[in-house]
């Protein structure tokens, strides 16, 4: 992916994938795991090939000092046994032809998203889960439809707001839960 610039507010920004090697230098969230996720951890997670990191930060900002925000993502399906029953699983695949209804559907991951302390609350959350839809839904880059994310508890609302739905009712009391977008 190309470095993609947007303006938010007075200051230009970009969105870039890490490539390999590259690394942040320090990034401040407010939360450990995640911090040291983009700090130490994403670098292993592409060199082994199980998720890809993207940046936001200011865009004359080329040694990854001054991150605002970042997302990984990874490949993940929709599957029958992520559903409590067979009905569940019945009425989700009503959406598809019926030549079309598989065991699974292939998804991305939202495997981690984390803003920087001096950034919340401009929105930039919300602003890179559009930027991640319209991210696939435009070029169709690996032939899915759905984004997936295991949302811990306190985030579940966030990701309400911003248009994902529970795959399951039953998982309400579990510290993560499966939501999606369609």
């Amino acid at each position: 992916m190309q470095k993609k610039q947007f303006e938010i507010g007075n200051e230009a920004f970009v969105i870039s994938k890490l490539d390999e090697g590259e690394t942040v230098k320090a990034f401040d969230c407010g939360d450990d795991d995640l911090n040291d996720f983009i700090v130490n951890e994403c670098v292993h997670y592409r060199k082994e090939k199980l998720a890809v990191t993207y940046v936001l930060e200011p865009e004359e900002d080329v040694a990854h000092e001054h991150v605002a925000a970042f997302f990984s993502l990874a490949n993940d399906r929709i599957s029958l046994v992520d559903f409590d029953n067979k009905n569940q699983y019945n009425r989700f695949s009503k959406r598809f032809n019926n030549h079309k209804r598989l065991k699974s559907y292939p998804a991305v991951k939202i495997g981690r998203l984390g803003v920087s302390l001096a950034m919340k609350g401009q929105a930039l959350g919300s602003f890179l889960l559009r930027f991640i839809k319209m991210y696939f839904l435009l070029d169709n880059k690996t032939g899915c439809r759905f984004i997936t994310v295991d949302a811990c508890s306190a985030d579940v609302p966030f990701y309400l707001k911003n248009g994902f739905v529970p795959l399951n009712d039953d998982d309400i009391d579990d510290p993560t839960r499966l939501l999606y977008f369609d």
